[in-house]
């Protein structure tokens, strides 16, 4: 048999799971770390005219109930997206071949180490 008892009362437990169900400040967070993706792909893309380079966007999303980050990049040439080119490679007209460049990847991986680091802190903060 298995018995668990406790002491005092789960009022801060509580209000942190509430805190954190709204989503209000891990919006804000969402919104820092959007942007900072923005920033580091901007930084990363292969520049020949600028025009990919510049034209990387972000927006909060929730899907199915959960928040989360879409990074994307406006630059598309005959409905293909030019980052995902640069990223994939891709055949010329003529039959050649553009090798792709991994440029998203190292770029994000900073990032997205921040982002967890941040959370767990956020998660293991408020049991102490």
């Amino acid at each position: 048999m298995i018995s668990l008892t406790s002491k005092g009362d789960w009022g801060s437990t509580i209000r942190q799971l509430k805190r954190m169900a709204s989503g209000s400040e891990n919006h804000a967070a969402l919104e820092k770390y959007g942007k900072a993706g923005v920033a580091a792909l901007a930084k990363a893309t292969p520049v020949d005219t600028g025009l990919t380079a510049g034209s990387w966007n972000y927006k909060v999303v929730k899907t199915k109930g959960r928040p989360g980050i879409e990074w994307y990049n406006t630059n598309t040439k005959n409905g293909t997206s030019v980052a995902i080119l640069i990223q994939y490679g891709h055949g010329t007209g003529t039959g050649g071949y553009v090798r792709g460049r991994d440029y998203i990847n190292p770029a994000m991986r900073p990032v997205f180490d921040q982002i967890v680091a941040q959370f767990w802190r956020e998660v293991t903060s408020w049991q102490k």
